[in-house]
């Protein structure tokens, strides 16, 4: 598979396509543009769905970057559109921020932390039931580098596996939980089912959304990567880890791919382009049944018009302007060699006026 025209085509129209999808995760290896292109998907969600949120759950937010514009976490209208909204949402943040100085936050702060992620699967599963609340079609997630994506995916399951630990405390100490409510300073009138109650009020928003993103009908995880060793491997544990977790994904987007076009006559870039023919043949080799779209590297794509832009490439496979070998290319060679020569001959004219005045 040397040549692009013998690598088949893949596009997101899948996703485009399939009206019943509620959450669409977009994740990947750090650095390889996950931000960029869960923007654009969701532009492109937004051109076919009724209403659309787009939430970053990385630590360092880009959304704010990529849409050149300011979001918190709440639910903000993206400039430009009418039913597209982004967020940006910290679980670590969003965590402390719930937990008040009484006497029931300290103890429920203090058991929760008790089971290894919990906390984090409390905010998640807060964030979870506040976007429930929300009347959005489809809901995209710009998340973290691939194990905090990983840790993410299995929130759920950790908080229903914390709720079940605590409910077996309760019935195998009986009374003795009272007693430890009033040792953490809880109030006497308050008893240990108004404190499991707290995480109890979000098991079956936690039961439904688990249930949710193992149904390939509801949820799907796009991998985004780059045509690099790490990428591949990072994108190959991503998809077995997928697999084991019983999340659909059919759909890898190949970032920052350079095109034999436009006469590229650097070696370096050749090289680096022939480095990645070979790790793209091993892409298509592996994941012969998903669909692969690829896009060309770009040196930025901020703002809402440039995501808009660049989108095409989404829709449709990426093909060089200029085609090796056509007569085009070889004329656009030769005016860009002349362009040189001209260049070279001033320089060369300065310096030589330099040394007859020297």
């Amino acid at each position: 598979m040397g040549s692009s025209e013998e690598m088949p085509e893949g596009t997101v129209k899948n996703i485009l396509e399939q009206e019943s999808l509620k959450w669409v995760f977009v994740g990947g290896k750090g650095g390889v543009g996950k931000t960029t292109c869960s923007s654009i998907m969701s532009i492109l969600l937004a051109n076919v769905r009724p209403s659309v949120l787009i939430i970053s759950t990385d630590p360092a937010h880009n959304l704010s970057d990529a849409f050149q514009q300011r979001f918190t976490k709440i639910p903000t209208l993206v400039n430009g559109f009418t039913n597209l909204y982004a967020m940006e949402v910290d679980p670590n943040v969003e965590n402390e921020e719930n937990l008040s100085s009484d006497g029931t936050d300290g103890f429920m702060s203090d058991l929760t932390n008790s089971i290894p992620g919990i906390d984090e699967a409390m905010s998640f599963g807060e964030m979870l039931k506040l976007v429930q609340t929300m009347d959005y079609s489809v809901i995209v997630f710009d998340t973290a580098p691939t194990g905090h994506t990983l840790r993410l995916l299995q929130f759920p399951s950790t908080l229903e596996k914390g709720l079940s630990k605590l409910m077996s405390l309760r019935n195998k100490f009986g009374g003795m939980f009272t007693q430890m409510t009033r040792l953490f300073g809880v109030d006497n009138d308050f008893g240990e089912d108004d404190i499991l109650g707290k995480l109890e009020g979000m098991k079956d928003v936690i039961e439904q959304v688990n249930r949710q993103f193992k149904d390939p009908d509801l949820t799907t995880f796009i991998c985004v990567c780059i045509p690099e060793f790490l990428s591949l491997y990072e994108t190959e544990r991503l998809v077995q880890e997928l697999t084991r977790f019983e999340i659909d994904t059919h759909n890898i987007v190949i970032n920052q791919v350079i095109f034999d076009e436009e006469v590229v006559e650097s070696k370096l870039l050749k090289a680096r382009m022939q480095m990645q023919r070979k790790y793209l043949d091993q892409f298509y080799v592996l994941y012969d049944d998903f669909n692969i779209t690829r896009l060309p590297l770009l040196p930025q794509v901020c703002g809402v018009q440039a995501l808009q832009a660049f989108s095409k490439h989404f829709l449709t496979q990426y093909e060089a302007s200029v085609q090796r070998g056509s007569v085009e290319e070889v004329e656009q060679r030769v005016s860009i060699l002349k362009g040189k020569l001209q260049e070279a001959e001033s320089e060369l004219e300065i310096v030589k006026k330099g040394k007859q005045k020297a």
